[in-house]
């Protein structure tokens, strides 16, 4: 029965990913790579994982794709994200994906990673506890780092759309 929940939710999660990558629209590529984040917290979920999936939802859904859609309806220009498509530009890109996506592969077989498919797990797991003192310890400088990217975000936003406001009211007075 797991294999039938992963088939679903690796479908949803891959499709919304591609919807939202090929999306002409923004706001729906942005409603698809949130639904794309909410199908990782069901990997997480399955993996037995739920305080990583609440935390994924939390941050990922709840904070960031959230900003994305607000920003996004708060600019509300095309001017600004338009871009030509060309078989250049995406030949680019698809090789430069499979490079990375190659690196990071022979990075990780290259780690020997304690993993069930490269050995037996003889470490214990780490609990809920001990992540949570190093998120509020250890890891709070680059918490507070990111709260401020998105806070710098935001702000950056507004003074889009406040420039946007003003350029119309220009052209209108004239």
């Amino acid at each position: 029965m797991v294999d039938a929940y992963f088939v679903g939710i690796a479908i949803l999660t891959i499709g919304s990913s591609v919807l939202a990558l090929e999306s002409k629209e923004l706001i729906y590529g942005a409603i698809a790579l949130a639904i794309s984040m909410l199908g990782i917290a069901g990997f997480f979920l399955l993996l037995d994982s739920p305080f990583v999936a609440m935390f994924q939802i939390t941050v990922y859904v709840g904070a960031v794709a959230v900003l994305v859609i607000f920003t996004v309806m708060l600019v509300r220009t095309q001017d600004l994200f338009s871009a030509k498509d060309d078989k250049g530009r995406k030949a680019g890109g698809i090789i430069l994906m499979l490079l990375t996506m190659g690196g990071i592969g022979a990075i990780f077989l290259a780690s020997g990673i304690n993993n069930p498919m490269f050995g037996n797990l003889d470490s214990e797991p780490i609990k809920i506890v001990e992540i949570g003192k190093s998120m509020l310890t250890y890891y709070s400088p680059a918490l507070i780092v990111l709260g401020l990217t998105l806070a710098g975000a935001v702000i950056g936003a507004l003074a889009l759309a406040r420039r946007e406001v003003l350029i119309k009211e220009n052209e209108s007075a004239n």
